[in-house]
C-alpha cells in the first residue's frame, strides 16, 4: 500500500528554489515513479494562482492515477480554526492551518512542507497533535522533503 502524502505549496515552489531544489526534485522523482498517493487541496490551488507558470506546471508531474484533490469541508474548517484559537498558529497563518487540518481530517500519512516556521516545527507539531488527539483525529506526521531522500 502506497503512503498517502499531502504536499503543501512550499514543496512545489521549492522545485525552483536554490536552497530546496535538490530535495524537492528528488521527492518529485519518487512521486513520478508512483511511490505515493499525493493529496492536493484548493488551498494549494489558491496559493498557486499568482505563481509563475513554471511553478504551476510542477503539479503536472504528479501522475493522474496518484493525484487526489481534497476540498475544504466544514470539519477541516473547524479544526483549522481550533489550531488558531488555541495559539498553535496565528490568524495570518490561516492557510497553513488549513493544510494541517485537511491532512489531519483526511487521515493522510504525512504532510510534507518546507515551512519550518509554521508547519515543520517540533513545538508546533506537538501542539497540532495535542489538538488532534483531543478532537479524535490521529497524530499527523509532518516532515520536510529532506526526510524522503533515498540515500
Amino acid at each position: 500500500m502506497k503512503q498517502r502524502i499531502y504536499i503543501d505549496t512550499s514543496v512545489i515552489g521549492g522545485y525552483f528554489d536554490v536552497e530546496f531544489e535538490s530535495a524537492s526534485k528528488q521527492l518529485f522523482e519518487r512521486i513520478e515513479n508512483k511511490e505515493f498517493d499525493v493529496y492536493f487541496s484548493e488551498i494549494n490551488e489558491t496559493e498557486l494562482l499568482n505563481a509563475p507558470q513554471r511553478v504551476k506546471d510542477i503539479k503536472k508531474l504528479i501522475p493522474a492515477d496518484c493525484f487526489h484533490f481534497i476540498e475544504i469541508t466544514e470539519e477541516a474548517k473547524l479544526l483549522a480554526l481550533q489550531y488558531i484559537s488555541e495559539g498553535a498558529l496565528g490568524q495570518a497563518s490561516r492557510n497553513d492551518a488549513y493544510h494541517i487540518a485537511l491532512s489531519s481530517a483526511n487521515r493522510i500519512d504525512c504532510l510534507i512542507s518546507w515551512n519550518f516556521k509554521h508547519i515543520v516545527n517540533f513545538d508546533k507539531i506537538k501542539l497540532f497533535n495535542a489538538i488532534n488527539m483531543r478532537f479524535g483525529y490521529p497524530v499527523i506526521d509532518i516532515r520536510s522533503p529532506l526526510e524522503f531522500l533515498k540515500l
